[in-house]
């Protein structure tokens, strides 16, 4: 069986072609202009923030080295990895949590306390309790041998 091209194909190839070289030519510009703006800095340090650095690292990913040795004029490749990889270490990154049953404030635990002192009646039964449990209210655990 014979191919045969129709006309809407030959179209579409010819549009995206077209398409293609447009996008080439807007890339040859937008590379040439960010070589003259870095002459013109003229070796002063370019100051970049957080969020700046963020964006470039974030769509320098995609390009992957060999695309930014071309392209890449304001800073190196190396340098926006690193901004890549500190990115991503951030993201990994979590607040530790506590394990086990949350401890009474201090001030509900001195309440129970003065409660046990001021009542007398307490002693027989609660507050040798009271007084031998409080020992440890305020003072945090040793770390284990392992941390």
């Amino acid at each position: 069986m014979k191919a045969e091209i129709y006309p809407l194909q030959v179209l579409l190839l010819t549009v995206s072609g077209w398409v293609k070289r447009r996008q080439q030519d807007v890339i040859e510009y937008l590379v040439e202009e960010n070589r003259v703006l870095k002459e013109q800095m003229k070796g002063r340090r370019l100051r970049l923030t957080d969020e700046q650095r963020r964006r470039l690292a974030v769509k320098a990913k995609c390009l992957g080295r060999q695309t930014l040795n071309r392209v890449a004029t304001i800073v190196t490749p190396d340098t926006i990895m690193r901004w890549h990889r500190r990115l991503i270490a951030l993201k990994w990154t979590y607040e530790t949590k506590r394990v086990g049953r949350p401890g009474l404030m201090k001030a509900i635990a001195a309440l129970i306390v003065r409660m046990a002192q001021e009542n007398s009646s307490w002693e027989d039964t609660a507050g040798s309790r009271v007084s031998s449990n409080s020992s440890g209210i305020g003072s945090r655990p040793a770390p284990s041998p392992g941390c």
